[in-house]
């Protein structure tokens, strides 16, 4: 497609449509008093130009554009490609041929019996009754008809065809601890027990992933340094850190064989955390283990493809109440995880230093080097896995009682581990109480070549920052001072104002409402996720300006640190909002709340600039990528069972769900099927996710359609439907919508309906086309997006949703030269419509404006603050408050938040109302990560 370049001498900006072009001419030049279309002519004395500069300044040589992004590679371990045998190939050579069978579907006759099985056992997740029913009918159906049979007989047949899948095949093995034989015949239960622990191999698990053809343009074989246009360093993928670089480099430099040079590095990511698949039935719980490796993209992980797999189910000891607080069941439950996870991952050890030949997901064939190089865990695991006295910090030497004091600039590391325990172990207490070191465990990483534990431990977003600071932490501080300082009953007083103002917030895609307010049994992730995005409006007016600004600095850091793309200057915005928020959280030390911060997860901020240049983005090491996955490998299978000895048939459920994810993988890069446009699972119970969620379709970095299908309730003409939606001017404002995107030349000037003469303007003779929704698809890839980073949401605009009307709001463009919401809008969709003129089609939405109120943000929350434009009398036939706008301006919804004021808010006022009631609004930058980095 062709490029629309401005005509405007100097200028060097290119558009995709005319309508941006223009646009682009009307707000950036209109002095020039320029036709877009038409070159000017600077020579003639008659042009505006003429007498604002001479030839020689038009004629000026453009700036020089800006340097490329560029990666430059590591220069040793490269990833070179070569033969199956280990045999080095040029760059340029082309991938081994695919040896194609007759049925490329095998072992499936053919692709109606794959697609039903896989929609059958993965998709739907049919029991085996139903399924067997299923064919029954089937079987019944086409023996009357046709005398053939169903795909399957049952389903033990189709289950057999689905084990015979070659592809994505790691089968479970099982290994037992051994009981200690000189144990005293009254020796507790928990020790006389030989423990079962099943695992995949972890060496096949990885050929697996990298063989998937699904990840081809989401893979790095090399570590690589990121430079962005702007000349700063850029962290985004693993490979992108210094972990990977410096970990190549050591690899190396210690070689002696000298058989790595060329060689691909394939840093292990691994992630463990207990769950629970039944509260009512007996808190029923698994401690599996995944794996993943650094090589693939951090979307590929967060998109919920088979790049993190479960390759292991730790063994969960349990015991009488007498033995909670006894030491040696401490040690005991320590010493066999970390003996577990060892043996688990033995088949790895030898390729972490004699090279191994795998296939890639490009065709080729490198030899690979592993590496341990990342823990994905919450606190109590890292505890375990550090091998230190909880209250202490995994990555850092800082006491337990200061942990943000000068030590934690003091490092951990194995080699330092190893020489305390040599001078200080076994003098009693000493390395407990002073080092915070549990002597008694060994890490599972010192059996293996350059592992360091205390390296390895990944951020925790979701438990270490939302949980434990923010929910856990902050949020009871900020009730706890509402207690202090106004006495208790006038605190419940605020308190339960505070639940009706969460109530009270708008609808918004994706949003988790609170209609009890925080009055939650058990609060779960997503919760303390909903309740960071709406806090501060609706505790604005009830805390000091200094504790709203300790809050709003701590959502700022949060934010910036999920971003999946973090150059320099995002690295120093992290930086200072954690000053910041380190400065304004004295408030609740001197207000008398806390005594102190030394807290582990809170700590934990301090190293997060550290970890990003180690790892890159941390979103894409997040303990909620493994939380989604204990859905998908533990939870649902375990629903599929029949509970009694649920492990192994939950570990058959998984090998067959790989092998058909695998299979199907191999028939989509065939061309044989279509992407399926896979997601990561929804809450149910949550109507507004029905709004977002990832998608895979579209590449653009916005693009707004209106829905599939039209509203037939509405009359077909425009004078009419202004009558049906009580909106008079509705004809005239899209005329002059029209006027606006035919006349070019005069679109510069601000037309108003008194000015013009109204039968000038051109008529609309087509049917209207009525919509109750469009749909905005645009490059989100720090939210839960596909695997390009797109994502999708749903704006509606309908009369009845869920019995109640509902009229989103959207973000539109006034001025795309100005970054930030200064160069946007906020208004609320009253219509979605379409109408045609001469051969085109213009989707529109008619908009009730917001004008932003005062030059900057709040001060005190950090938030852009809007009111409803409102009538203005002066204006006697053109009404400022609506307006017929292009769907290519809109960006996407926005999400408002009503200043709520000193008063309490009424009793039974129903969140549908919200936006009808108040009359000024909080911009929500916090609604979610998207929209956090454009509405600065």
């Amino acid at each position: 497609m062709s490029l629309l370049r401005c005509q405007v001498p100097g200028c060097m900006r290119t558009f995709k449509r005319s309508s941006d072009l223009t646009r682009h001419v009307n707000l950036s030049h209109k002095h020039y008093g320029v036709d877009p279309s038409t070159p000017p002519d600077p020579r003639c004395p008659n042009s505006p130009e003429h007498d604002l500069f001479n030839d020689q300044q038009l004629y000026s040589p453009p700036p020089p554009p800006l340097p490329k992004e560029r990666k430059n590679y590591h220069p040793f371990l490269r990833g070179d490609i070569c033969t199956e045998d280990g045999r080095p190939l040029s760059a340029s050579s082309s991938p081994p041929p695919q040896v194609e069978s007759q049925n490329p579907w095998e072992p499936f006759s053919g692709e109606a019996q794959f697609r039903i099985s896989n929609l059958l056992f993965k998709k739907v997740q049919m029991s085996q009754t139903n399924i067997d029913e299923l064919f029954n009918i089937w079987n019944l159906h086409q023996q009357e008809l046709t005398k053939t049979d169903s795909p399957f007989e049952n389903h033990k047949d189709m289950y057999n065809v689905i084990d015979s899948i070659v592809d994505g095949g790691a089968a479970w093995n099982c290994f037992q601890t051994v009981v200690n034989e000189h144990l005293s015949p009254d020796a507790p239960e928990w020790q006389r027990t030989s423990y079962q622990v099943w695992y995949r191999n972890p060496a096949t698990v990885i050929a697996n992933i990298l063989a998937n053809p699904e990840f081809r343009h989401d893979f790095d074989p090399a570590p690589y340094v990121h430079i962005n246009s702007n000349g700063q360093r850029r962290w985004a993928d693993f490979m992108s850190g210094n972990w990977a670089w410096r970990h190549a480099t050591q690899i190396y430099e210690n070689d002696t064989t000298d058989c790595v040079d060329g060689a691909m590095l394939v840093p292990i990511i691994l992630g463990a955390d207990k769950t629970t698949v039944s509260v009512a039935t007996g808190h029923v719980e698994y401690h599996p283990l995944y794996l993943s490796i650094g090589n693939i993209s951090n979307a590929a992980r967060r998109a919920h493809r088979n790049a993190v797999i479960p390759i292991g189910f730790l063994a969960i000891p349990k015991s009488d109440r007498k033995y909670d607080n006894d030491s040696n069941l401490r040690i005991f439950k320590k010493r066999l995880y970390h003996s577990s996870i060892s043996a688990i991952l033995q088949s790895l050890k030898p390729g972490m230093t004699i090279p191994v030949i795998r296939k890639c997901p490009d065709g080729h064939f490198r030899r690979l080097l592993y590496e341990l190089a990342a823990f994905i865990a919450d606190y109590p695991e890292q505890v375990y896995l550090s091998g230190i006295v909880s209250g202490w910090c995994g990555r850092c030497q800082g006491i337990f009682s200061d942990l943000d004091g000068p030590s934690s600039s003091d490092r951990r590391s194995r080699k330092i581990d190893q020489i305390l325990r040599e001078e200080y172990g076994g003098e009693g207490r000493t390395l407990w109480d002073n080092f915070g070191i549990d002597e008694h465990v060994i890490p599972f990483t010192e059996d293996f070549p350059r592992a360091d534990i205390h390296e390895m431990l990944a951020p925790d977003l979701l438990h270490q920052v939302i949980k434990g600071s923010f929910k856990d932490s902050l949020v009871e501080w900020c009730l706890d001072y509402l207690t202090t300082t106004h006495g208790e009953a006038r605190a419940n007083e605020i308190l339960d104002d505070i639940d009706r103002r969460l109530a009270a917030v708008p609808a918004f895609p994706g949003l988790r409402r609170f209609p009890h307010g925080r009055r939650f049994k058990r609060w779960t992730g997503d919760d303390s996720k909903a309740l960071m995005k709406v806090f501060l409006p609706v505790v604005a007016e009830y805390l000091p300006e200094e504790m709203m600004r300790c809050l709003s600095s701590f959502l700022d850091f949060c934010y910036l640190i999920r971003r999946s793309d973090i150059d320099e200057q995002c690295l120093d915005a992290i930086k200072s909002s954690l000053e910041a928020f380190h400065h304004y959280r004295d408030i609740f030390k001197t207000s008398g709340v806390r005594n102190h911060f030394s807290l582990p997860r809170m700590h934990s901020m301090l190293h997060y600039p550290f970890t990003i240049m180690d790892f890159a983005s941390s979103n894409g090491l997040c303990s909620s990528i493994t939380e989604s996955r204990h859905i998908t490998a533990v939870k649902k299978p375990w629903r599929r069972s029949n509970r009694y000895k649920a492990l192994s048939q939950m570990l058959l459920t998984n090998q067959r769900l790989d092998k058909l994810a695998a299979l199907e993988s191999t028939l989509v890069d065939r061309q044989l099927l279509l992407p399926s446009g896979r997601t990561q699972p929804s809450d149910p119970f949550d109507a507004e996710n029905e709004d977002v969620g990832p998608t895979d379709s579209g590449h653009s970095l916005v693009d707004v359609k209106l829905a599939k299908t039209r509203e037939t309730s509405y009359p077909r003409y425009l004078s009419e439907l202004g009558t049906h939606i009580n909106q008079p001017n509705l004809e005239l404002l899209t005329r002059r919508f029209l006027h606006e995107q035919l006349d070019q030349s005069d679109s510069s000037s601000s037309i108003s309906l008194s000015d013009t003469n109204i039968d000038s303007l051109p008529e609309i003779t087509s049917k209207i086309d009525v919509f109750h929704s469009a749909v905005a698809v645009f490059f989100a890839p720090s939210d839960s997006s596909g695997i390009r980073g797109m994502r999708r949401e749903r704006i509606r605009s309908t009369p009845s949703w869920y019995g109640q009307e509902r009229r989103d709001c959207v973000l539109v463009v006034l001025n795309e030269d100005i970054a930030g919401f200064l160069g946007m809008s906020a208004a609320r969709v009253l219509l979605f419509f379409s109408f045609q003129h001469r051969q085109t089609k213009y989707p529109c939405a008619l908009v009730h404006w917001y004008n932003t109120y005062g030059e900057q943000k709040d001060a005190k929350t950090g938030l852009w603050i809007v009111r409803p434009a409102e009538w203005n009398p002066q204006c006697q036939q053109q009404d400022p408050r609506f307006a017929v706008v292009h769907l290519d301006a809109l960006v996407r919804g926005v999400h408002l938040i009503p200043v709520y004021g000193s008063e309490p808010i009424p009793l039974g006022l129903d969140f549908q109302q919200s936006l009808d009631v108040f009359d000024s609004f909080y911009v929500n930058k916090y609604a979610d990560h998207h929209a956090n980095e454009i509405l600065f």
